[in-house]
């Protein structure tokens, strides 16, 4: 019999590939370029970046959008307990996509939370899913996955420390920050 011993209060970041389950990605993927016109003529080579655009992406991190996210990107949210990208969340990982795509000096670390209901290492666990989950999603879409981090913050980072279901929906979060 073994004994494990471990901090549970740490970040746990992700690797480089996210390892899901058949299944699961299924349920996540979406086609490069499907409901998005011109995204599959983006490249990740070098393109003149307009002056306004490069503003943008001076800026990129500066602020926030929402929750803990760098403007002009935007938080997605999850189910209890699930990891699975929603449909309703699926307009928005493409909105972050085409940002990405049009701003290939942009890196983004992608942060996943949960709420409070669950032991820590669950939820670190979870959080990491999620946060891979919505890098595998990028990815598909045609987001180089060198420019996207993963780390996981389980219930450690709540942004409503109230204790109702309006609180844990807004901490079931993935958040998309600057990385510089």
């Amino acid at each position: 019999m073994g004994l494990f011993a471990g901090c549970s209060k740490k970040p746990v970041r992700g690797g480089e590939e996210a390892v899901l389950p058949t299944e699961q990605i299924g349920e996540m993927a979406t086609e490069p370029g499907e409901g998005m016109p011109g995204i599959a003529e983006v490249g990740m080579g070098e393109t003149e970046i307009p002056g306004e655009a490069m503003d943008t992406a001076a800026s990129f991190g500066e602020t926030i959008s929402e929750g803990r996210t760098s403007a002009p990107m935007h938080p997605i949210y999850f189910d209890f307990d699930r990891f699975n990208i929603l449909d309703d969340m699926k307009p928005i990982m493409e909105e972050n996509a085409l940002f990405l795509l049009d701003h290939p000096e942009a890196m983004v670390e992608i942060q996943g939370n949960c709420d409070e209901r669950g032991t820590n290492e669950y939820n670190l666990a979870l959080g990491e899913r999620r946060a891979k989950s919505a890098r595998a999603y990028l990815v598909n879409l045609g987001v180089n996955p060198d420019r996207i981090g993963t780390v996981s913050f389980g219930e450690e980072r709540p942004l409503d420390p109230g204790q109702n279901e309006d609180a844990w929906a807004k901490n079931r979060r993935d958040d998309f920050v600057a990385v510089k």
